[in-house]
């Protein structure tokens, strides 16, 4: 009997927030499940398989060269190049956005590039970390946020351990590690109209002048946040460069074309056996209109797609089974119509 293609389907990955999760991001390069021959005969186990290798591959989201990814990274890299040689007020970058814009696939993709660049430059600094990415946690004081840099790491948190230690400890070893990227996601966590808000960004700022390297900060719609109030906010303004991570536009021609090549790409990833190619860059215009242009509930319906097309049996993506996936809250709310409509369907099946 024929044997079913080897599968190595890896556990889940660490989160991004410690540095074994992040090296193995940067490390993570998924290669589709290799395609069984026409007329290969599989039993049941080697079918179960073979199907599971496929699902596995369709949860993980397709990274999309998009405009926001190309603008963070061009100037997140110039950023890094022009802050060489600055011993204070080094220059960053803030990605700002509505959820679901891409915001952390942006600077998360700058991160990658950054450190597969260096390993490649300097293949003996064995042991360094050019880059580290912490989040911002709800109602940060100082304190928790210095713990955030020092759980990256892997330092260990004495219960006595004052503000003071732990920001020494993790400053000292970024200096020995030679990190020249620091990515910190969910910045709108930081609100300035409270003290611990305020003294959390007074520590970031901190953070930013002991530690030699490139800030770059990303949240949900800074611009309007507290984030840029008052003579702290004036501060991070003068040193931050705001990049817009926005919905993809449907207005004009440009903006259907660049739709198109967006759902072109996700749709060329697909691993589905009867699924026929052009499908789903046919339907552009309604993927625009069930997601209001939003990359991250894009991915989300077409995986969940293909993975119901994978666990049917029916091998491709159709409408009536993009029409049955339940979306995030936020764009259920900006589709009435829909919405609407999807009730009247189901009275009608009652």
């Amino acid at each position: 009997m024929s044997q079913a293609p080897p599968q190595d389907i890896a556990n889940p990955q660490a989160s991004l927030t410690t540095k074994e999760g992040w090296r193995a991001f940067v490390d993570e390069n998924p290669e589709p499940p290799p395609s069984v021959p026409s007329g290969t005969v599989l039993d049941k186990d080697e079918l179960e398989s073979y199907k599971e290798a496929r699902i596995d591959y369709h949860t993980r989201s397709v990274i999309v060269n998009t405009p926001t990814i190309r603008g963070v990274v061009t100037t997140g890299r110039k950023r890094i190049v022009l802050n060489r040689h600055q011993v204070s007020a080094r220059r960053g970058l803030i990605v700002s956005g509505s959820a679901g814009t891409g915001k952390t696939t942006a600077i998360t993709q700058l991160g990658k590039n950054v450190e597969q660049i260096t390993r490649r430059r300097n293949p003996a600094a064995v042991g360094g970390l050019p880059v580290i990415f912490v989040t911002v946690p709800p109602a940060a004081t100082p304190k928790m946020l210095a713990g955030e840099f020092a759980r990256f790491l892997g330092i260990p948190l004495e219960h006595r351990m004052s503000q003071v230690q732990i920001t020494n400890a993790v400053c000292d070893l970024l200096g020995k590690l030679g990190t020249t990227l620091v990515l910190v996601d969910e910045i709108h966590n930081l609100d300035l109209t409270t003290r611990n808000g305020a003294e959390a960004s007074d520590q970031l700022k901190y953070l930013s002048e002991r530690i030699a390297a490139t800030f770059v900060l990303a949240g949900l719609d800074v611009e309007t946040s507290s984030l840029f109030q008052g003579t702290r906010g004036q501060q991070i303004a003068g040193r931050y460069t705001v990049i817009p991570s926005r919905p993809f536009g449907h207005k004009n021609r440009a903006d259907k074309e660049h739709w198109q090549a967006l759902v072109a790409t996700m749709e060329e990833s697909l691993r589905l056996h009867t699924h026929r190619p052009g499908t789903l860059v046919a339907m552009a215009d309604y993927l625009h209109e069930r997601t209001g242009g939003l990359i991250g509930s894009l991915s989300q319906l077409i995986r969940e797609a293909a993975v119901d097309a994978i666990d049917t049996g029916t091998e491709k993506i159709t409408k009536r089974m993009l029409d049955a996936i339940e979306l995030d809250h936020a764009v259920q709310q900006s589709q009435p119509d829909h919405r609407s409509s999807k009730r009247a369907r189901r009275s009608r099946a009652a």
